[in-house]
């Protein structure tokens, strides 16, 4: 089974950088640079897992996650936060997140955090 990725960041070098990790297994089927372009791609595109940021300028993750999991309920969301962000969990586990990881990370902190929330 292909599990598709929407990958949420608004900086391209951490978009670039989840982008190799995770499609070394998985399926990258788009990139949102802020909450608003993912809540426009996750309307049309086919999303089983989103990495999201949580700081992010305009929609930041936290509502665009409880917007995405109003769409897509079964969508898992995986925060990828710094660890100074790490307060913010509360908010985000309560608009839908699934797993968090904390930057900097290992590509297979990554790749297993998305295997543990689709299993």
């Amino acid at each position: 089974m292909a599990v598709n990725v929407l990958i949420v960041d608004n900086s391209e070098a951490v978009r670039s950088v989840l982008r190799g990790a995770i499609s070394e297994e998985f399926h990258v089927v788009a990139e949102a640079g802020d909450g608003e372009e993912a809540i426009e791609i996750a309307h049309t595109a086919e999303v089983d897992v989103v990495v999201m940021d949580i700081v992010m300028p305009g929609v930041d993750g936290i509502e665009a996650t409880a917007t995405i999991k109003e769409l897509h309920p079964d969508a898992k969301i995986i925060f990828c936060t710094s660890v100074t962000q790490q307060e913010r969990m509360e908010p985000a586990i309560e608009a839908g997140a699934d797993g968090y990881v904390t930057k900097p990370f290992e590509n297979s902190t990554i790749q297993n955090a998305i295997h543990d929330v689709i299993s």
